[in-house]
């Protein structure tokens, strides 16, 4: 019997090398990678990672690229405890551990063909990213392609050079709102869901990606509905309280489910029912 090798455990992590790093906003950096092994990290968007920096621990991190031909991927961070402090204080060289990818992803591949309505909430769009940049990589492939972005106020807007990008294409419609009005801002000010009466989607064949804050989900499901998508067409990505990635430790375990195998992403239809999800 062939006994599996020690490099190919989940449980060891690779080593990375940061390669870029980008302040996004006052608690938010970006930072690109690579594995030192050379291979690609293989991750479908959506998936997350699991970050380790020797000598004080591991978190789940969501990837927050598209999957790379140059294998390098990039996470980006918020400065909220031990560990994310460790790797904000990290330069350009340094190395940490990457063990994953790991969890479902979004419906890369089921949403080929269709529209697509991408709603994500504060730092929930570091995931969403993925996707959105694979589907501007791949725009032949989808049809039209909506994206909402809310946040509470103008300065805690991350990824600003591709939003003010995506606002001038063409080919996808970008709209965005904040909570409270700061210095500067001109566009609209309230919840994420006044977004939705400025546009029109063919329900028929809209899929509904939707990342962010859990007290926004309610809402924004409550508004795709009146717009008519079906419940089966509503993707959900849950990062709740994971911690070890592939199912051993029980922190995420929602009823019969865990979040960090089961999920993150979720379809609708596969939750609703579950108060402790939503």
């Amino acid at each position: 019997m062939n006994q599996p090798m020690l490099e190919d455990s989940p449980y060891l992590p690779k080593w990375a090398e940061i390669t870029r790093i980008e302040q996004l906003t006052e608690s938010e950096k970006l930072f690109e990678l690579r594995l030192v092994s050379g291979e690609p990290l293989g991750h479908t968007p959506g998936q997350f990672v699991e970050l380790s920096v020797m000598g004080i621990g591991e978190a789940p991190i969501s990837v927050s690229s598209a999957p790379a031909e140059n294998g390098v991927f990039e996470l980006a961070i918020r400065k909220i405890g031990n560990l994310t402090t460790a790797i904000h204080g990290s330069v350009t060289g340094d190395r940490v551990g990457i063990r994953g990818p790991f969890g479902t992803h979004f419906p890369v591949e089921e949403a080929k063909g269709k529209d697509l309505l991408f709603v994500a909430g504060g730092i929930g769009l570091i995931p969403l990213r993925s996707f959105i940049r694979f589907v501007l990589d791949h725009r032949d492939d989808y049809g039209e392609v909506i994206v909402l972005f809310g946040a509470k106020n103008p300065s805690e807007r991350i990824f600003l050079y591709e939003l003010e990008q995506w606002g001038n294409r063409e080919d996808i419609v970008y709209l965005d709102s904040v909570d409270k009005s700061g210095p500067g801002w001109q566009g609209n000010v309230g919840v994420i869901t006044t977004l939705f009466s400025k546009i029109h989607v063919d329900p028929s064949r809209t899929f509904c990606i939707v990342v962010g804050p859990p007290v926004m989900y309610r809402f924004v499901i409550l508004e795709a509905k009146a717009k008519g998508i079906p419940d089966r067409q509503i993707f959900l990505s849950l990062e709740r309280k994971m911690k070890c990635g592939i199912g051993k430790c029980g922190h995420c375990q929602i009823n019969h489910l865990y979040v960090c195998q089961d999920g993150p992403v979720f379809r609708y239809t596969d939750i609703f029912d579950l108060e402790e999800a939503l």
